[in-house]
């Protein structure tokens, strides 16, 4: 067994041992160990007796302390039984079971995928999901078949493709895809946009000929993208439309893929799947494994994209596509689109979590990045501008990068009075930065701060909380609550709420420091947003790495904070840390929310969830109430996190802590594992996005 503890610079580190049994050292013969900084880490070794071991701390420059580091040798049943319990506890809630007992060579190896970073822009990582997972996902065209036979109905889908110049190859395997569907009602729509190479309309026209379900338009004169796929509309006869480039390809199970989801939602008006891309080889890489409906990140980037499907007579009441926004055309009809549906919901924009469309990387596409088409970001500014004053007026749209976008949410002309409230038990230095931060830093105004004592005995700590409620101290905008009894964070905020003046409350740790001065502001703004339930901050460690960018149910088995040890410059998983978005759950370190809500939703859980997971069962509520919960990452603040709370490692605590988990399941089950606002497709075994590819298994040997 080894055990390694690091402080890293950058937050985290992929550490690796090299095994050397007389044959040298290989990347065969090593194991992964990826290392979060300031935590212990273990993993089982399987060495010879006479092998030499390397140690790699890290796999590219950067700055480490080694603080904690030993090898412990293990009987062989003390080995067997850890690993049976690691794969066990890291078993992915979709795996199937069932099935012969795997061996303990295959356990191992199973183990060992454990300890290897699988992020998904990581080909070979992809490479191995698309092998052991997705086929698995994948009915056999037998099961399909037996299946849509079954189907009283059966819509035909018409695929919008727009042509211009295309390479002849690209556009034969771009066709080729769509005779392949293993849903044979379709129709494929091409309108070409007065292409100069004649072997582009050669091979539409051959493909015409040779099947029926093919129609096409030939344009006398270029019109550029909107007025070519409105050329391709004219031509639909379906009741579904689907869009696709000219250089795409399909999986052969997609339109299979899109129907099974029309049957199951039967409401549905858009349709979308998560996707890959195609690199300059035609090999699969760099999925992207989306959330279901999250009309926040919708507003920050076009995370829909493809593959995208649409009910006929949305896009005719629409107008279909808008000249004067090519480069971003399909993201102003989606959100045209959503704007004339009455209501927005997870019912009527339907998401399906499987990868059905492969967008091929070529130097002029998108895929390469959204600097490659320069008047892209100026026409998807004007989309969303154009969405918000017909939906949301006064919101005001900026770009924040290429592809990323901001809302800034109007205030109103009187600012509501927003109480935060400061549970503390002495931590004098770290309150005290946390206070001083809020009153010398925030630009928002009005504001009242609850601090609220419990059972501080700590003598400087109780004057300076004297000092406060005198009024001596700062400005006399905070009030010193007395909560004399033992710690209970639920109860704590509970109390405060009920004293509070303010229409907003702030749920403030005593040990966070206040970074960018609009933070409060950029809260209260989603906070008092009609629909909005939680707000939560970006949160860094004091090394500048992510502490909390939302919360993600199911990891580690209640929840987990999402990029945690992150480098705080980093984009995140397709840029969602520079995007605000929805999120199944926020931390209670830094949480706004409106007073109302709080007080209708009970507060938090003050019998079953006294210190851990109550500001997360909150939130579940809120949800389940019909509100959103929201991450921005312009509310930015220092997490100095627990440095107050002492201990964890106590048989008292450790005991505590396992029975809010057991409640966490018990009232919230397979919710916990299915968090609409992540992806089934990543892990639960880690807080980075990785690929879900850990245990595929069925049984467990028998020890």
């Amino acid at each position: 067994m080894a055990e390694v503890q690091m402080q890293v610079t950058d937050g985290m580190a992929d550490a690796r041992f090299y095994l050397d049994a007389g044959d040298g050292e290989s990347e065969a013969m090593s194991y992964g160990l990826p290392i979060r900084s300031g935590r212990l880490v273990k993993r089982l070794l399987k060495l010879s007796a006479k092998s030499r071991l390397r140690f790699d701390p890290m796999s590219r420059s950067g700055v480490f302390t080694l603080q904690h580091f030993r090898l412990v040798r293990l009987p062989q049943h003390m080995a067997l039984s850890r690993l049976h319990k690691k794969l066990k506890r890291q078993a992915a809630p979709h795996a199937k079971t069932g099935g012969e007992p795997r061996t303990v060579d295959e356990c191992w190896q199973v183990y060992n995928a454990l300890f290897e970073p699988m992020r998904p822009g990581d080909a070979v990582s992809y490479e191995r999901w698309v092998e052991d997972m997705e086929l698995s996902q994948i009915s056999s065209l037998e099961q399909q078949l037996e299946e849509m036979n079954g189907w009283e109905s059966k819509p035909v889908i018409s695929i919008l493709l727009p042509t211009y110049n295309t390479p002849v190859v690209l556009l034969r395997e771009c066709i080729e895809s769509v005779l392949g569907q293993s849903y044979p009602y379709w129709q494929l729509c091409i309108a070409d946009d007065a292409s100069t190479r004649p072997e582009v309309r050669a091979v539409i026209n051959e493909y015409a000929v040779a099947d029926s379900r093919i129609c096409y338009a030939l344009r006398k004169h270029n019109g550029h993208i909107s007025e070519c796929s409105n050329s391709a509309l004219e031509l639909v006869s379906g009741e579904w439309v689907a869009l696709l480039d000219h250089d795409d390809r399909l999986p052969e199970h997609a339109l299979f893929e899109v129907v099974k989801a029309l049957k199951e939602h039967p409401q549905a008006q858009i349709i979308y799947s998560d996707e890959d891309k195609l690199d300059l080889q035609g090999r699969r890489c760099d999925p992207f494994f989306k959330p279901d409906w999250s009309p926040d990140l919708l507003y920050s980037q076009n995370y829909m994209t493809h593959l995208l499907v649409y009910r006929h007579q949305l896009l005719r009441e629409v107008g279909g596509f808008r000249k004067g926004y090519e480069g971003s055309q399909d993201y102003d009809l989606l959100l045209r689109c959503i704007a004339s549906l009455p209501e927005a919901t997870q019912k009527n924009i339907v998401h399906i979590p499987k990868v059905l469309y492969h967008w091929r990387m070529t130097e002029q596409s998108t895929a390469m990045g959204h600097e490659r088409k320069d008047y892209a970001t100026p026409a998807a500014l004007c989309a969303l501008q154009d969405f918000m004053d017909r939906c949301h007026p006064g919101v005001r749209m900026e770009v924040v990068q290429p592809g990323i976008y901001r809302a800034r949410w109007p205030q109103p002309s009187k600012l509501p009075l927003v109480s935060l409230i400061i549970p503390t038990r002495d931590g004098l230095e770290e309150l005290c930065t946390c206070i001083e931060s809020i009153l010398d830093k925030t630009t928002y105004t009005n504001y009242e701060i609850l601090v609220v004592n419990n059972q501080s005995t700590c003598s400087h700590t109780l004057a300076y909380l004297q000092e406060l409620e005198t009024g001596t101290r700062y400005d006399g905008r905070i009030r010193v609550l007395s909560y004399d009894h033992p710690f209970n964070y639920s109860a704590i905020n509970n109390f405060a709420a009920h004293h509070a003046n303010g229409e907003v409350l702030g749920l403030i740790n005593n040990d966070v420091e206040v970074i960018g001065p609009e933070w409060l502001s950029e809260m209260v703004s989603h906070a008092i947003r009609p629909n909005i339930g939680c707000v939560g901050a970006k949160l860094y460690y004091p090394d500048g790495s992510i502490q909390h960018a939302g919360v993600i149910l199911g990891i580690g088995g209640v929840a987990g904070h999402s990029h945690k040890y992150f480098p705080g410059h980093s984009e995140g998983y397709f840029g969602r840390l520079r995007a605000i978005h929805n999120v199944s759950a926020v931390t209670g370190a830094v949480l706004v929310v409106e007073k109302k809500i709080y007080e209708k939703l009970g507060g938090l859980n003050i019998v079953g969830l006294p210190v851990a997971f109550n500001d997360v069962d909150f939130c579940i509520r809120a949800q389940k109430a019909g509100y959103l919960n929201l991450w921005t990452p312009f509310g930015e603040l220092y997490h100095h996190e627990s440095k107050t709370r002492g201990d964890e490692q106590t048989p008292e605590k450790q005991s505590r802590f396992k029975m809010e988990c057991e409640f966490m399941e018990v009232q919230w089950g397979d919710f916990l594992r299915n968090d609409p606002f992540y992806n089934r497709n990543l892990t639960l075994a880690s807080e980075n996005y990785s690929l879900n590819i850990h245990c595929i298994y069925f049984k467990f040997f028998d020890i």
